[in-house]
């Protein structure tokens, strides 16, 4: 996995093209996938603007910047 760019942090919203849809950054970290028992040391936590269920996204690389509002 190549290094995480600047702009991935804390608050930040970006677009996941796997789900068509933007999310706010809630954390950076450790995650271990449920079913591969698999420890992903940068997982990126993502939940809707406003509120919502969060999901995780493995890869940065598979993130873009959204467009500032």
């Amino acid at each position: 996995m190549s290094r995480r760019p600047s702009w991935i942090r804390e608050g930040e919203r970006v677009l996941d093209p796997a789900r068509d849809c933007e999310g706010i950054i809630q954390f950076v970290g450790e995650w271990v996938d449920p079913i591969t028992r698999r420890t992903i040391p940068e997982a990126i936590f993502l939940r809707p603007e406003g509120g919502g269920r969060e999901w995780v996204v493995v890869d940065h690389q598979a993130l873009r910047q959204a467009d500032a509002r």
